[in-house]
């Protein structure tokens, strides 16, 4: 029995057959299924490890131990070769991490046995424990210096109200003054000081004593702001002036700013009666180039 599939008829002119190489052209195997249609039809499966894992991290070559890369479990570099997330891969078959790789060797040496970096890579390499979430390593290397320092040196700067925002003041003051200048450098007047409350060359107050004498009505009297571009201070710790000033020119210099800082006199306004202020104030020179 014959079935016809089609309303057309098969012609007997063999110019209208179809030939062999076409009936071979139409016949193609089923193309490749995007990812899309490989995720709607059947679920992604785990990514497989070697035990002895290549890596290649921005460029440069690392090999380790699967084990070392999951000592810890709550790393990212635990959860990327869980399996549950999709590594690439370089040419060469190695797992590439987009990320400098300059300080990767030092995280693999703390997964591997714990062994910390040397002093002048601690910042840095701190940064990399942040971004791969090392909690351990973060947690030794802020317990040497110079992490320690300067969690110190925080705590100090906690004290300093505005200090963060005197700084960018003192950064836009500059800008500005060179830009209008055209010059390679600018200067400010900054006031530094730690007492809150006025002296005199006759009298030096220990533990600013003279705070807790004045009712509220006098300490308005002895309301003042020196005629400066940038006010530091007060504060209440044993750190000084000078302490402050070095937090400053630090803060600044981290930021690539060149500064130089020197002692140009005190503001010496009169307040009342026999009252002066006494607070220091310094010459800040910015060198933009």
């Amino acid at each position: 029995m014959v079935v016809v599939t089609g309303q057309n008829k098969v012609s007997g002119n063999p110019d209208d057959a179809m030939s062999s190489s076409d009936a071979e052209d139409d016949f193609q195997e089923p193309a490749t299924p995007t990812a899309t249609q490989a995720g709607q039809a059947l679920p992604l499966l785990p990514q497989q490890f070697p035990e002895v894992v290549p890596l290649n991290v921005g460029g440069m070559y690392f090999t380790t131990r699967l084990s070392t890369l999951r000592r810890y479990e709550d790393t990212m570099l635990a959860a990327m070769f869980s399996g549950r997330h999709y590594i690439p891969t370089d040419a060469e078959g190695r797992y590439f991490i987009d990320r400098d790789g300059t300080f990767f060797g030092d995280i693999l040496n703390f997964l591997r046995s714990g062994d910390l970096p040397p002093r002048e890579r601690v910042r840095s390499v701190y940064k990399e424990a942040q971004y791969y979430s090392i909690g351990p390593l973060l947690d030794n290397l802020e317990d040497i210096q110079p992490l320690k320092g300067e969690k110190v040196r925080q705590a100090f700067l906690g004290l300093m109200p505005y200090y963060k925002d005197h700084l960018e003041r003192i950064i836009e003051i500059a800008k500005l003054r060179a830009m209008q200048r055209k010059a390679r450098f600018a200067k400010l007047k900054v006031c530094v000081f730690k007492e809150e409350m006025p002296i005199t060359p006759y009298e030096c107050p220990h533990f600013n004593s003279l705070r807790f004498e004045r009712s509220e009505s006098e300490t308005k009297l002895f309301e003042h702001h020196c005629e400066v571009d940038v006010s530091f201070g007060p504060w209440e710790a044993v750190a000084d002036v000078y302490d402050l000033l070095h937090c400053i020119v630090t803060d600044l210099s981290a930021r690539g700013i060149t500064v130089d800082h020197q002692c140009i006199g005190v503001c010496d306004k009169h307040l009342i009666n026999h009252y002066y202020c006494k607070r220091p104030i310094y010459e800040f020179k910015i060198t933009w180039w």
